[in-house]
């Protein structure tokens, strides 16, 4: 199959994990990587032997058909939509916007220019969380019911080269973490049909504790702790936790409680994980993974996808519209918590397609 090339815009923290992963998926070719500092760029490119050009030159390159958007979440849908303008199709770290409204923007343009929009998280792709779908589809716990998601943290702040981001628009606990916890809880239950929600922000300003801005006073401008509820189209209602404001806990990242049984879904930040089945009578117990390979499970996944799936003509599985999905959702959040009322859904994508059991390494179909 003919390879697909690659640009990567935004070479900050994550574009290491992605760069160091490309080399396992033969389809893609790191054609080129930008960033807005030419310097940050520079080092990027001669720490993974990589071209480096201004974002204009990437974008003007006809060998590249999709450019990667790993920028901060307030420019995902400004420089994706000049990614769409360039004729290419555009993948974006999550999430896909900092508001519904403005990530319509996006989705309409690459719709009226039929280009694809893919976006993170794509660890749903991995083999645990494919294999959690393969079991549930199944019967394994029987009809779902109901279930839970916690994620919590004391804050970014502790560990991040540049936390600040995570507390202006767009960041927060909701946006940040969240985009991995509902689209896993989309590809193993289906689209969402209503929010119900309270958030709280507890401190104006934090202080920076990693290196090398310690000490270093940040703004708060976005709820740091978010407690909701979730109703399916499916009839399941899962219960939401996502916190800054959390120093310890001991919950598991999903449970799904059915009519036969309940599943320990593993931590949806990653592709991999033990997945625990029990039911009334039946204690705990693993059951093994039956979907892909280790190889595969890496940050770019979703984007080995889509590029498998423009040569084969057929839908990827990190859709925009899952991400648009996500987002309405994860926005639900604030305004039910402002409104003090359900928010509806308007948005009602189809599940991914699963993937298939038995795949060698590198195949996605």
């Amino acid at each position: 199959m003919d390879r697909v090339g690659i640009g990567i815009i935004g070479c900050g923290n994550i574009s290491s994990q992605y760069l160091r992963a490309a080399g396992s998926f033969p389809i893609l070719e790191i054609k080129a990587i930008a960033d807005i500092n030419m310097e940050v760029a520079k080092a990027r490119g001669a720490e993974f032997g990589v071209p480096v050009k201004t974002v204009a030159d990437l974008l003007a390159d006809e060998t590249i058909e999709i450019v990667v958007n790993l920028t901060v979440p307030l420019a995902h849908v400004e420089v994706g939509l000049q990614v769409i303008a360039a004729g290419k199709h555009v993948h974006s770290e999550k999430p896909l916007g900092v508001t519904v409204a403005e990530a319509r923007k996006l989705i309409d343009a690459a719709r009226a220019r039929n280009l694809r929009i893919g976006c993170a998280p794509d660890t749903f792709l991995g083999g645990a969380h494919q294999t959690c779908r393969k079991l549930l589809d199944e019967g394994a716990i029987g009809q779902p019911i109901a279930g839970t998601a916690v994620y919590g943290t004391a804050g970014h702040e502790r560990w991040h080269p540049s936390p600040e981001f995570y507390y202006l628009p767009g960041g927060g606990p909701v946006l940040d973490m969240g985009p991995y916890y509902v689209t896993a809880l989309v590809n193993l239950l289906g689209p969402v049909k209503k929010v119900a929600a309270v958030t709280s922000r507890v401190r104006k300003q934090r202080t920076i504790s990693s290196e090398p801005k310690k000490g270093q006073v940040i703004p708060v401008q976005v709820d740091t702790h978010a407690a909701g509820t979730l109703v399916f189209h499916n009839g399941t209602v899962i219960s939401v936790v996502l916190s800054f404001d959390i120093a310890r806990y001991r919950h598991a990242p999903i449970e799904l409680y059915g009519a036969a049984g309940v599943m320990g879904v593993p931590d949806p930040n990653f592709f991999d994980g033990e997945i625990l089945l029990a039911t009334a009578t039946e204690d705990w117990h693993p059951t093994p993974i039956q979907h892909g390979h280790a190889e595969h499970n890496l940050r770019i996944m979703g984007v080995a996808d889509m590029a498998h799936a423009i040569r084969k003509g057929r839908p990827h599985r990190a859709s925009g519209d899952l991400a648009f999905h996500v987002l309405e959702v994860m926005e639900g959040f604030q305004r039910s918590s402002d409104s003090g009322k359900h928010v509806r859904m308007t948005t009602r994508p189809a599940r991914p397609a699963m993937m298939p059991v038995g795949l060698k390494t590198g195949e996605f179909d």
